[in-house]
């Protein structure tokens, strides 16, 4: 009989060239392979041992013009040779005055003012204390509580995560910041008590009422909220009554309303900002990230109000900035890709070619009843994964399910986002949300592979714990 395998020996095994020391800050127990990319082009990555790898999720949802953009690497180069850096708060730069009156065009009246950020969570925390010194500066001092939903993600951040809704998070907040007030997020699948999306919607707003009514809207700065979820919801968008619903009661309270779309935006929805879908309840402000440097830079941006940011300037000025919130070559970068998205109307195609795709995943739906849901909207989707369809129960916790499914669908050529929030209670699921610039023939080959993926899991599951998916 052979001696009893050493568990610290076989991790240290599995952890062997991982690819270096960043790697190894992540957990142990991750199972999934890492492969080692070697190049990327269009919708594809490539390891270098030569396999392809078809990018469903655009990474994290960020690589919202496709890899290998010769355009976009060309502007960064040319501007790097040019000017490489100027600090925003001793010199102004024309990519800087160029790249924000883009972004405030785009995003339309009411965002005349654009603050960049080096990425989403940095953003978002901009957002807030934007807020927070507009209230200091107008006498306003007890306004200091943030209303948020859970589950959501707002960035990585003490701040950030102190507003995000995931209770696995609790531990590690707990005494260590302040936590926003979390009201139920607007669910459409997994609804309390039966009930209808939007009868669970006028629940959330009830809810957002009761806690400005509890904390006193005297103390309340902001609601914050994800017009489509990101990977905390797998994707929810709540019904149209909800924001109208969210939007009167902030105004009735005089509370700024904010849209967290550095995932959603940047024409992800099939507009440029997912607020253009709901006219009747446009937020104060917007944050901006991920497709705004669709990989190619760091890049985010809050979208708020002249008259905001013009009153401010006249009372404090917003005192708060990073070093490379306005770096030139990120500026050159952010004004090529909108250059890309203007040229291949990819705001357009995220509508058009997102409708073939989810009538792809449709169909897959109905061979694969291991899907129990497909929402999100435009070429910004997930798939909710079920042991039962009917009853909407989940997949038992042995399976492993999302972290099985993205292993093998490395085998199968997808590369994969997902992780399992709040420990699997809000259920499983896999973001399906590739580059916009992704064409109907690679559709078809996503979904083919990806049906190949869900086959060799119900196959596993069955060996593993006999259940018949």
């Amino acid at each position: 009989m052979s001696a009893p395998q050493d568990p610290k020996a076989e991790i240290l095994k599995l952890r062997e060239g991982l690819g270096g020391p960043q790697d190894l800050f992540y957990s142990a127990a991750n199972q999934v392979p890492l492969p080692i990319i070697e190049r990327a082009e269009g919708v594809f990555l490539y390891g270098e041992d030569g396999t392809q790898y078809l990018d469903v999720s655009s990474g994290p949802v960020v690589s919202n013009i496709g890899h290998g953009n010769a355009y976009v690497a060309e502007a960064m180069a040319h501007q790097a040779r040019t000017m490489d850096f100027a600090y925003s708060r001793t010199s102004r730069h024309r990519p800087n005055m160029a790249l924000t009156a883009r972004i405030a065009a785009l995003a339309g009246p009411g965002y005349e003012r654009v603050g960049l950020a080096s990425g989403g969570s940095e953003a978002m925390e901009a957002a807030i204390k934007f807020l927070r010194q507009y209230a200091v500066a107008k006498g306003q001092g007890s306004r200091r509580i943030v209303i948020s939903c859970n589950p959501s993600y707002h960035g990585g951040t003490i701040g950030t995560l102190s507003i995000t809704g995931d209770d696995a998070l609790k531990p590690f907040l707990d005494g260590f910041s302040i936590p926003s007030i979390k009201i139920p997020a607007a669910l459409t699948y997994r609804t309390p008590d039966g009930m209808t999306p939007e009868q669970n919607a006028e629940r959330s707003a009830a809810a957002l009422e009761a806690a400005i009514r509890d904390a006193g809207p005297h103390n309340i700065l902001c609601f914050v909220v994800e017009p489509v979820g990101g990977l905390s919801t797998g994707c929810n968008v709540p019904p149209d009554i909800f924001f109208n619903r969210v939007r009167q009661i902030c105004d009735r309270h005089g509370i700024f309303l904010v849209y967290d779309e550095v995932l959603c935006g940047t024409g992800r929805t099939g507009q440029f900002l997912a607020a253009h879908h709901y006219p009747d309840a446009k937020p104060d402000i917007v944050v901006l990230a991920k497709g705004l440097g669709a990989g190619y830079t760091p890049l985010g941006a809050m979208l708020a109000p002249a008259r905001l940011v013009d009153e401010l300037a006249e009372l404090t000025g917003f005192n708060f900035s990073h070093t490379y919130n306005a770096n030139p070559v990120t500026c050159a970068a952010g004004l090529a890709v909108l250059d890309i998205y203007e040229r291949e109307d990819l705001v357009g195609r995220a509508g058009r070619v997102g409708a073939y795709l989810r009538g792809r995943l449709d169909a897959l739906q109905d061979r694969q009843p291991i899907i129990g849901d497909i929402r999100g909207r435009g070429m910004l989707m997930a798939l909710e994964f079920v042991a039962d369809a009917t009853t909407k129960a989940s997949l038992p916790a042995a399976s492993n399910a999302v972290e099985r499914i993205r292993a093998l669908g490395l085998e199968n050529g997808l590369m994969i986002y997902s992780r399992r929030t709040a420990g699997g209670k809000n259920g499983d699921w896999i973001m399906v949300s590739p580059p916009l610039t992704i064409t109907e023939a690679e559709c078809d080959e996503l979904v083919s592979r990806l049906e190949a993926t869900l086959n060799a899991f119900k196959t596993e599951v069955k060996a593993n714990l006999g259940l018949d998916l």
